[in-house]
């Protein structure tokens, strides 16, 4: 019986040539088409667009990039916010065999023009609502009707041939945040997506009766790869939003019938304080995915008061990873509280020290990680590439270890890490309790400089609704529950903490606004 496989494209090798196979990512959106060409592929601004559709969309988005100058190899920069536009373009430039770049919506100009001049980008395709916003290549303006839908650009380009890439050529290129310096640009191949893919897929059970809702950022690993397009590989459903507001995504869940997710967490919050949320069915929700930060224990029980039929899985991940390198596996979220799961199928973690050395297990260190899905470094830097490895396993910059059973807990960021008189003091070790307060919404504790200590732990809090908390009290209860070093020295509130895409609390940001205050 012969098989056609939806993830593989046909070889075209000459006799005798390589045996290496070649891909793209729009192979299986055209094999969904030809199996199934009515069924949906996602929906956006109410619009459902089938595999058919989709996938005429992608060759004939691909036929306007070629027009546009556009070929194998060349590095073709987004700055948009979620659309089905968007996700043209993923699939595109793939189908061209050019390198897709998302930029972080929220940068400056200055930024965004490093970023697409350091990946030699081609062409920067931007929403029309952030033009002032785009530099460092030649650029196109998308207006509302374009957002729905490039193919109103391309009414008159042909749709293009489809371009056979190596496993091993460069798919995607995303920049990470710079804490002192520039940031740098990691380099995501196609062995490196269909590796993730896979492992999600064996974690995840994701399959064509997965229906996805996409509300976080699409130019960042969570909303696009965590599973993110990978759904599609499955010919399952995804719906995207443009923004996440609470009550749109709790209506869209009902909607629907969403039964997956990935949220930050400051949506999970959102939307269990949302004050309408009893009026949406959410049942069909069956998990969600969390992570950017140690979920809190009463944040797990309050998901799952609320999404009755879901689980909640707490993560780990990079975006040199593509994310998702641990899962939380089910039936153990409160056994191993504070733990964001085990390795996936094909990823490795060991703790190491600094130089190196691997150590045992429940002895902090840094998290490092090897497997296929793992970048093999940074554009046009081979200094900052050597530095992030040691031999073939990559550095995450995370503090954590693993217990008996390989779960993985994390500690700190190295660079979070607080020292007080010569003590480390674990940051989230000091939030953990903290969040024990029930007049507590969110917390950071970072470390503010001390002329006697060097530095004192800071808790900065976001109360909830209309709670009040006091100095004398939070040190009352941390007295009790920590090592008086550990305990904060000072009491910050605020309405909000500054976050990254993937919600993750930026610590750099919040301790520069601080010192610059002080």
């Amino acid at each position: 019986m012969n098989y056609e496989s939806p993830f593989i494209q046909k070889e075209t090798r000459p006799a005798g040539g390589p045996k290496s196979r070649m891909i793209n990512l729009s192979s299986f959106i055209a094999f969904h088409a030809r199996r199934t060409p009515k069924r949906p592929a996602l929906k956006y601004r109410g619009e459902e667009i089938s595999y058919a559709a989709f996938d005429a969309r992608v060759r004939t988005v691909a036929g306007w990039l070629a027009s546009q100058g556009i070929g194998a190899g060349d590095v073709v920069a987004v700055l948009m916010k979620n659309s089905a536009a968007f996700l043209e373009l993923v699939f595109a430039t793939s189908h061209l065999g050019a390198a897709f770049l998302p930029i972080n919506f929220r940068l400056s100009r200055d930024e965004v023009g490093y970023i697409a001049g350091n990946a030699g980008a081609r062409l920067l395709i931007v929403d029309e609502e952030l033009a002032a916003n785009a530099a460092g290549a030649k650029i196109v303006v998308l207006d509302d009707a374009a957002q729905q839908s490039i193919t109103r650009l391309a009414s008159e380009a042909a749709p293009a041939p489809m371009h056979l890439c190596q496993p091993s050529d460069l798919m995607r290129l995303m920049y990470t945040s710079g804490t002192t310096d520039r940031p740098k640009g990691v380099m995501l191949t196609y062995d490196n997506f269909y590796w993730k893919s896979a492992d999600q897929t064996i974690a995840l059970g994701l399959s064509a009766e997965t229906r996805l809702l996409v509300v976080g950022p699409l130019y960042h690993v969570g909303a696009l790869d965590l599973p993110g397009i990978a759904v599609l590989w499955h010919g399952g459903f995804i719906r995207v939003e443009r923004n996440f507001e609470a009550e749109t995504a709790l209506a869209a869940i009902a909607e629907d019938k969403l039964n997956a997710a990935w949220f930050a967490p400051v949506m999970t919050t959102a939307m269990l304080t949302c004050p309408t949320r009893d009026r949406y069915d959410v049942s069909s929700l069956q998990w969600a995915i969390g992570g950017g930060e140690k979920t809190p224990e009463m944040r797990i029980r309050a998901f799952s008061e609320y999404f009755r039929n879901a689980r909640y899985i707490d993560a780990y991940g990079l975006t040199e990873t593509v994310g998702g390198d641990t899962f939380m596996e089910e039936g153990r979220e409160i056994e191993k509280i504070g733990s964001t799961g085990r390795a996936i199928a094909h990823v490795e973690i060991e703790i190491r020290d600094e130089d190196g050395r691997t150590l045992p297990a429940n002895v902090n260190g840094e998290i490092c990680l090897r497997g296929p899905k793992i970048t093999r470094g940074y554009w046009n830097d081979p200094q900052k590439t050597a530095s992030a490895f040691f031999g073939d396993w990559f550095r995450s910059g995370d503090v954590g270890y693993l217990d008996e059973e390989g779960f993985l807990y994390l500690t700190d960021r190295k660079k979070d890490m607080i020292i007080s008189g010569g003590e480390n003091i674990a940051s989230s070790e000091v939030e953990r309790v903290i969040y024990e307060l029930p007049d507590v919404r969110e917390v950071a504790v970072v470390g503010l400089r001390d002329a006697r200590w060097g530095e004192r732990p800071v808790a900065v809090v976001v109360l909830a609704e209309g709670a009040a908390l006091e100095l004398s009290a939070l040190t009352e209860h941390c007295r009790t529950r920590l090592a008086s070093f550990k305990v904060p020295k000072e009491l910050i509130l605020r309405a909000s903490l500054p976050r990254n895409p993937s919600g993750k609390i930026l610590k750099r940001v919040l301790r520069a606004e601080l010192e610059t205050v002080a």
